[in-house]
C-alpha cells in the first residue's frame, strides 16, 4: 500500500436462493483518505514494496493472522477502556459515521453489499438508536 491511493479487498458472500446457498466473491476498491495515506507512507518509509504492512513474528515476511489482528484490536480497546470491541466494530463504526454525515443509505448498502436498506441500518445500529430515542421520548410525555 506504500505510495498508493487505494487498495482492494475481496469479500466472500453467501447468496441465499430458496434452499441452496451459493458462495461468491466481491472485489472492492477502497480509497485511502489523505491522512491515512500519509501515515502509511511514513510507516513504510524503510520497507520494501513486497513487505507486509503488519508482519507476523513467525517467519521472515508473513502477514499476521486474523486472530492476531483481533487480539491487537482487543488489547488496544482495553487500553482505552473500551469493551465489546470486535473485528467488525471498525467496519460498523465507519458505516455509522458515514450515515451520520450524509444519510446516504444506498451508498452504504452498496459498500457493505447488503440486499436491502433496512439490513444496512440495522447493521450500523441506526435502528437501535431510533428505538432508544423513541423510549426516551416517553420521558417527556405528560401522563
Amino acid at each position: 500500500m506504500y505510495g498508493k491511493d487505494h487498495f482492494y479487498i475481496v469479500e466472500q458472500k453467501t447468496k441465499k436462493a430458496k434452499q441452496r446457498s451459493k458462495k461468491y466473491t466481491v472485489r472492492k476498491r477502497v480509497p485511502l483518505i489523505t491522512k491515512l495515506r500519509k501515515l502509511i507512507n511514513s510507516y513504510c518509509e524503510n520497507m520494501k514494496q513486497t513487505d507486509y504492512l503488519f508482519k507476523s513474528r513467525q517467519g521472515k515476511n508473513r502477514p499476521i493472522t486474523r486472530v492476531r489482528a483481533y487480539n491487537i484490536l482487543r488489547e488496544a480497546a482495553q487500553h482505552c477502556g473500551l469493551k465489546e470491541i470486535g473485528t467488525h466494530t471498525l467496519r460498523k463504526t465507519f458505516g455509522y459515521l458515514v450515515y451520520q454525515n450524509d444519510k446516504d443509505v444506498a451508498l452504504l448498502q452498496d459498500i457493505f453489499n447488503h440486499s436491502a436498506p433496512y439490513i444496512t441500518l440495522k447493521y450500523i445500529g441506526v435502528n437501535q438508536d431510533a428505538i432508544q430515542e423513541a423510549y426516551e421520548a416517553l420521558n417527556d410525555l405528560r401522563i
